[in-house]
């Protein structure tokens, strides 16, 4: 018997577009639901129909169950898919569906209510035999309690979040001295992002890799699993590279794995996708971490290897179906890899970045498929993740997905915002993660503070590149203008003279000496280095170059004064400010504390008249799902507060004024 026709996704972005491929292709209507800052955004447009619930804050539309409810009722639409994220893994959303007579595409509430909780779903699977992590699990402790049971435990420790995951909640703890600050920080960042502030401790398991398998239950009893994927590469506990089948797991600890997860699906009488996620040390030894109740950010590449389409599989269970396929039927050949494209700055601790995709150019290459719910002209808002596109590359082998993923990255181009693309390309390139041999401490060994300040740099190369490309192209403008053949552009009866242009990035301004040798060549000084570059071609976003004779391609927009080029390894933009006038001194050291960017208070730390210091934290801001504490830049009082707790702020506004503290005078 027929459950539903007519589907309605209740989330946004790449995993709304991604469902409603599947749904289309099996025939399923479809209904998109969208916020203000997502009116016409791609999957609004990709779905047969699309109902707004609000406001752009997640929290007065896409996390209001009632809004959803009401937009499957007025739709017409039978069952709801959640996507992952968002409302995925709430009880309550799985619980008001079904008594709205409702399909929810995913297991049961309670399953959801078992597993969101770390401290429960511990103790469930210790019960069932599925290895764990020693720690300390019971509920209601405060941090006096927990800070007694981590001198037990020992250090390292891991503080986590009892409800929720992606990382938030969390914190890695190396001596005592640090606990009572971590309990602190990791109690505030889940209440915030899960309404709770339950935290458990756990042994801090070193050296380990994060490999996850991927479980499907039926309500008919049966149960598989479809292999493990490694997501031992993290940044602040998130992932931003999978891949399958894990470097390090033979066929002997997948089917060891394997059969563990499905014992712990059956534990739970799980219906639906889930994935069963543990830490597997260097002895081979592995600890269930977690259960994810939903479909991964991440089963893209267990899609590649197997060949199946895990949407569809989700929908066939929720239809009342068996399993499409029995586990002896389900076979694993050759390797994928993912890496999540994200808007935001690794270079300055990884703060998401919101504004317009001035350019948005995707590869299509043999074995790559992109995962995307972004158009070129679309503001990237502030209220929701920074990931905007996943890119996948299948191969016979590793190296062949590496070698493809590699590839792709060089030629996709972003302009408007800055992306973790250079991030994401040295990760592939590096030796660990080429030989295999890395774990979940890969970024702080091969990604620190220091490296990412040489990847987000402006080298002198792109700096010389950057004027030539201003500096032809304005040349180019001219010669339009004045009606004169482009291959005049330069032309002079007088000796060409240099001219000298100040270049602003990320790092500030620099001087650069451009002189024009003939119509296509240029010799540029920046810096102690002189450098021979030939224009070949400079049209449609495309730059054709030679510098010193050899020849590269690169992609570029001018802006205004404003030029964004990409020469494969990632964005940079580059201003000319050769004429402007000298700005006014507003920044560090001011005691004027500006919003980094669109966002909301989560905690004002101070008050007016407050006595502060350098480092001292009086404004907590939440962006895309991240914490920035907003710190004192001088010494002095506080002479004014603008900002309240829940309020938001746009980017750039003045949230609190200093006083400097007053110079002693000289005797």
């Amino acid at each position: 018997m027929e459950r539903f026709n007519k589907i309605l996704i209740a989330n946004r972005g790449e995993i709304a577009v991604r469902v409603i491929r599947t749904c289309k292709r099996l025939g399923f209507r479809t209904v998109a639901v969208f916020s203000e800052a997502d009116r016409g955004a791609p999957h609004v447009l990709a779905a047969d129909e699309a109902v707004p619930i609000g406001p752009s804050p997640a929290k007065e539309s896409y996390l209001v169950i009632e809004k959803l409810i009401g937009a499957a009722k007025a739709s017409g639409a039978q069952a709801i898919h959640p996507g992952y994220g968002f409302l995925s893994e709430n009880a309550a959303f799985a619980r008001a569906c079904k008594d709205a007579g409702l399909v929810f595409i995913g297991p049961d509430a309670e399953a959801i209510t078992l597993m969101g909780n770390k401290r429960q779903a511990k103790l469930r699977m210790i019960a069932a035999g599925v290895p764990c992590i020693p720690g300390y699990e019971a509920s209601d402790a405060d941090d006096d309690a927990l800070a007694k049971e981590g001198e037990r435990i020992g250090f390292p420790l891991m503080v986590k979040a009892a409800a929720g995951g992606g990382g938030r909640g969390m914190r890695l703890v190396h001596e005592a001295s640090q606990l009572k600050a971590a309990l602190k920080g990791a109690r505030s960042e889940a209440t915030n992002a899960f309404g709770s502030g339950e935290l458990i401790l756990e042994r801090a398991v070193i050296n380990a890799r994060h490999v996850e398998i991927q479980v499907f239950a039926d309500e008919h009893g049966n149960a598989v699993h479809l292999g493990e994927r490694d997501c031992s590469v993290q940044r602040r506990h998130q992932k931003i590279v999978e891949e399958s089948p894990s470097p390090a797991v033979l066929p002997e600890l997948r089917e060891k794995m394997g059969q563990v997860a499905v014992t712990a699906a059956k534990a739970i009488a799980y219906k639906g996708a889930g994935t069963i996620e543990f830490l597997l040390d260097p002895n081979g030894e592995f600890y269930f971490m977690e259960m994810n109740t939903r479909l991964q950010v991440e089963h893209p590449v267990t899609e590649q290897i197997t060949g199946l389409d895990l949407v569809e599989w989700q929908l066939r269970v929720a239809s009342g179906e068996k399993l499409p396929r029995a586990q002896e039927d389900i076979t694993w050949t050759g390797h994928a890899i993912e890496v999540r494209l994200c808007a935001e700055d690794p270079a300055n601790q990884y703060a998401p970045q919101a504004g317009k995709l001035l350019t948005w150019r995707l590869p299509s290459r043999e074995g790559v498929r992109i995962d995307h719910g972004v158009r070129e002209g679309q503001d990237i808002p502030p209220f929701y993740d920074s990931m905007q596109a996943k890119v996948i590359a299948y191969g016979a082998d590793r190296e062949m997905a590496r070698r493809r993923l590699v590839e792709a990255l060089h030629e996709l181009t972003v302009f408007g915002v800055t992306t973790n693309k250079d991030l994401l390309l040295h990760v592939l390139e590096d030796g660990a993660f080429r030989s295999g041999a890395y774990d979940t401490g890969f970024i702080g060994k091969h990604a620190d503070g220091a490296t990412l300040e040489r990847l987000y740099s402006t080298s002198a190369r792109e700096r010389a590149l950057a004027a030539v490309a201003l500096f032809h192209d304005e040349a180019l403008r001219l010669s339009r203008t004045r009606g004169v053949d482009a291959s005049l552009v330069n032309w002079n009866t007088a000796y060409s003279h240099a001219v000298t242009m100040t270049l602003e990035d990320r790092s500030g301004e620099a001087k650069v000496s451009v002189r024009p040798v003939t119509s296509e060549q240029y010799e540029v000084v920046t810096g102690e280095e002189t450098l021979e570059v030939s224009v070949l071609g400079l049209a449609e976003g495309v730059f054709d170059y030679a510098v010193a004779g050899a020849r590269g391609r690169g992609r570029y927009l001018r802006a205004g004064d404003s030029l964004w080029l990409d020469l494969g390894a990632g964005a940079r933009c580059l201003t000319d400010v050769t004429f402007r006038p000298p700005k006014s001194a507003e920044g560090a050291g001011t005691g004027r504390l500006l919003a980094p960017m669109d966002g909301r208070i989560l905690r004002v730390e101070t008050k007016p008249g407050a006595t502060v210091k350098p480092g001292d934290v009086l404004v907590v801001l939440e962006a895309m799902k991240m914490e920035f504490q907003l710190v004192a830049d001088i010494p002095g009082t506080v002479e004014a507060v603008n900002a309240s707790v829940g309020g938001q702020v746009s980017a750039k506004a003045l949230l609190v004024v200093l006083t400097p503290e007053a110079k002693p005078k000289e005797a």
